[in-house]
């Protein structure tokens, strides 16, 4: 008897995992800025690797997570470099489909830390985008825009910084590359 349950639940794990619809992707940037004499005579590099996993548990709901790195080099101000960490799971719900668009809302936390400058930041709330289908493998996503809760904790006492509402400036477009599995 023992035995057919546990041949029935192997029966039943390989058949979910045979249909298991699994993505791996992410996204990258590299920003470079610099200032004038009048205005300070700085200058930054900013370079962004943001690793995510996920998966589909049917064509409406997903769930995944972004594993970040950050790193920001600085000329003309205190302190040259800092290195961040990010960990950010969330559940994405595909709320409209038009052939091989579909529009999408990830719903989730944001958890950053940056320990040469040591300051943390948590994230919560939903970010819109939108998923091409390039082919039955490949995917082209997009995020834009932020509605949610941030705060921001550098270190030291009574200078931390949280704000909440919708921001859909240039600072939260993302594009990225899917490989779906």
């Amino acid at each position: 008897m023992m035995k057919k349950i546990v041949m029935t639940l192997a029966a039943a794990f390989v058949a979910t995992a045979m249909s298991a619809q699994v993505y791996v992707g992410g996204s990258f940037g590299i920003n470079a800025w610099n200032s004038q004499k009048n205005a300070g005579d700085r200058s930054e590099t900013t370079f962004k690797i943001l690793p995510e996993i996920g998966y589909n548990i049917n064509d409406s709901w997903a769930v995944g997570t972004v594993i970040g790195y950050e790193s920001d080099k600085w000329q003309g101000v205190a302190g040259v470099s800092e290195s961040a960490f990010s960990f950010a799971p969330y559940a994405r719900y595909t709320f409209a489909k038009c052939g091989k668009v579909n529009f999408f809302v990830d719903g989730g936390l944001g958890f950053t830390t940056a320990s040469d400058a040591d300051w943390t930041e948590v994230q919560v709330g939903f970010k819109p985008g939108l998923s091409v289908a390039l082919s039955d493998k490949v995917s082209f996503v997009s995020h834009f825009g932020f509605l949610g809760y941030d705060t921001l904790n550098p270190d030291g006492d009574d200078n931390n910084i949280s704000k909440f509402g919708l921001d859909l400036d240039g600072n939260n477009l993302t594009f990225g590359l899917y490989l779906n599995f």
